[in-house]
């Protein structure tokens, strides 16, 4: 069947009745162009008046294998002066789950466009594109959530828009782009902002810039920490959280191939199979889903990336963007970064106004080649517990150093001892595997714990700035065959733990995001919740590796018990300043039960009740420290 009898037959399925193109406007005198003042494009077109139509886009996939290409759905709106000339750039926003938020609408007509980005971008000069991913809603095929394919059906769509790939209408007939420029920036939220990363590592000549927020770039991480599954993702989908998902962005599907279709059924739990069959090893399955390795394409197609994360988001955590942004930093590719103090959300949530403008001035240099400033400025707006917001020049600080401390043994005062020299001989202190709130796990620090070591600093004769990714190498043995290592930085000393409310990933793509909620912080602008409270210390950060994973992800090996074993592993990127008088503790532990619940951590049932013993002498924390060594002040 060909394209143009495909179309018009899922048109039958939904009862579609084939309508005309929008009318254009009537064409103007002379060529319509952008405007442009004070650096800025102005709303000089008609919202009123702009063009929407849908479009079917032919990736070079079949990811259902019924014989054809996969026909990727994409909803576009653009300034009715399109039709007479003008051409424009394109803001792109591609998701799984435009079905889930409203339906499937008829194959000819768009949803709707329910953010604010086109209200005030294609008065400006720009179209805005809405993609469906492969497999959800009205597009063809089959999701495998973060797999090859995911990428291919979202630069289809750049292609396209470059001219380089097949587009049609709903009657069949070809759909050429020719009012796009070619240049393309992509944007989302979460699985939303993650397409934009797969694409971008792809090395997509057109695409000009990338703001992913909240987002994966490496869905093994995502799923697992360092060989270990989060328990957020494992207990309750029996270890197969890829096709559960994959699953659910398809659901519901008035399409051939959809979830309800054998040939996707069949993708599905595909999925599932391979994810369950890794047992949290680094796979090839989880490798094809690793954006990382591809960063370089980034730089060898000119895109620049922006990057929003929250400090405390416990669903997409801190290392996707950490990761990403250190591949980038090291290629010195133009970039910009906002970490605010929040959860899971969207800019909006904390910072509208400013958020507006800012993408204004970024899609205006990027898209529109307009010289505005904003690369001159500085790089990075960081935002600290109590609300405020700083700017500096890179992140992590161009004033960071690596600063090794040793684990000592017990004092009058510490459980444990951090310093710059390791102690003498070689001691050794062991604790239980045994499950216990993080909060039991961390508290009172001067006194010894049997499901716990505790290690602290001298307090701090003034504040000190971490700006990086801590990381632990630890001298151990066990007396199982199996032995998770858990790590938490904590800030020992009273003071204000705040705590920021996230939301979950499908909250954010379908809350009200139009552009009154941005003037009235309502929907996607309406504030986070937070709340404060004095605690004795607060986590500032964590992390967790299967020593059976030590030193390959790629394969794990049961333990001997009583082996000393040499083991690394990092914890979630920092960014926290720590008050004078305060002390710099770490806290190995294995399993725990986290606080608050919804950051729950990997967890390895094996491991409980097994007895772990770490070798003081070959044991140390590597700090990120602004200042380095001279700062810490011991």
């Amino acid at each position: 069947m060909g394209v143009a009898r495909r179309l018009i037959a899922v048109g039958a399925i939904v009862g579609m009745a084939v309508v005309s193109a929008p009318a254009a406007a009537s064409a103007q005198v002379g060529k319509p162009r952008i405007v442009v003042e004070n650096g800025l494009t102005q709303p000089v077109f008609s919202y009123e008046e702009a063009i929407q139509e849908v479009v079917y886009v032919e990736a070079p996939m079949d990811s259902d294998g019924d014989g054809r290409r996969d026909l990727i759905e994409v909803d576009v709106v653009r300034p009715a002066e399109t039709e007479a000339g003008l051409r424009v750039p394109t803001i792109m926003e591609a998701s799984p789950y435009y079905g889930r938020e409203t339906g499937d609408p008829l194959p000819d007509q768009t949803r709707g466009f329910p953010g604010w980005w086109d209200e005030y971008f294609v008065p400006r000069g720009y179209a805005v594109v809405q993609v469906e991913m492969q497999g959800t809603s009205r597009s063809f095929g089959c999701p495998t959530t973060g797999g090859p394919e995911d990428t291919i059906s979202a630069k289809a769509v750049v292609d396209w828009l470059n001219g380089r790939a097949p587009g049609f209408h709903h009657d069949g007939s070809v759909a050429v782009a020719d009012w796009s420029t070619g240049n393309v920036g992509m944007q989302g939220v979460s699985y939303v902002g993650t397409l934009p990363n797969a694409v971008a590592t792809q090395g997509v000549r057109g695409l000009k810039t990338v703001v992913p927020i909240a987002a994966i770039s490496s869905w093994y991480r995502y799923v697992n920490d360092q060989g270990v599954a989060w328990s957020t993702w494992s207990e309750n989908v029996d270890f197969r959280y890829t096709e559960y998902l994959a699953d659910y962005v398809s659901t519901g599907r008035t399409l051939p191939g959809s979830a309800s279709a054998p040939a996707c059924e069949s993708v599905i739990t595909g999925i599932g199979d391979a994810e369950e069959a890794s047992a949290s090893d680094f796979t090839e399955f989880w490798q094809e889903r690793n954006y990382l390795p591809d960063a370089k394409n980034i730089k060898k197609a000119g895109t620049s990336v922006f990057m929003v994360h929250g400090l405390t988001d416990f669903n997409v955590k801190t290392m996707h963007t950490a990761d990403l942004w250190r591949e980038i930093e090291k290629r010195n590719m133009p970039r910009k970064i906002w970490l605010h103090r929040g959860a899971h959300v969207n800019p909006t949530s904390f910072r509208p106004a400013e958020w507006q403008a800012v993408m204004h001035r970024w899609m205006d240099y990027w898209l529109h080649d307009i010289e505005n400033g904003i690369m001159d400025e500085p790089m990075a707006d960081i935002q600290r517990p109590d609300g405020s917001w700083e700017t500096h020049s890179s992140w992590p600080d161009a004033a960071t150093k690596d600063v090794d401390l040793r684990f000592g043994p017990a004092t009058a005062d510490a459980a444990g001892t951090l310093s710059a020299h390791g102690p003498k001989g070689n001691p050794t202190q062991s604790y239980a595997d045994q499950i216990e709130s993080q909060a039991i796990k961390i508290g009172n620090a001067e006194q010894a714990a049997p499901g716990r070591l505790a290690y602290v600093t001298p307090p701090l004769a003034k504040e000190v700035r971490l700006s990086g990714t801590p990381e632990l190498a630890v001298r151990m043995s066990t007396t199982a065959e199996t032995a998770l290592l858990s790590a938490m930085l904590v800030d020992y000393g009273p003071g204000p733990t705040v705590t920021v409310a996230g939301k979950d990933p499908l909250e954010v793509v379908q809350e009200s995001c139009e552009p009154e909620d941005l003037a009235s912080r309502t929907g996607c602008a309406e504030p986070m919740a937070a709340s404060t409270e004095i605690t004795p210390e607060r986590v500032l950060s964590w992390g967790h590796i299967d020593v059976k994973n030590s030193p390959d992800l790629r394969r794990s090996r049961p333990l001997e018990p009583g082996k000393q074993y040499n083991v690394r592993w990092k914890t979630l990127p920092s960014e926290h300043v720590i008050p004078a008088g305060h002390r710099i503790g770490i806290v190995i532990t294995g399993n725990y039960n986290a606080n608050p619940t919804s950051n729950r951590p990997a967890r390895d049932a094996a491991a409980v009740g097994s007895e772990v013993t770490v070798y003081l002498k070959g044991s140390s924390v590597t700090l990120p420290v602004v200042g380095g060594k001279a700062a810490l002040g011991f």
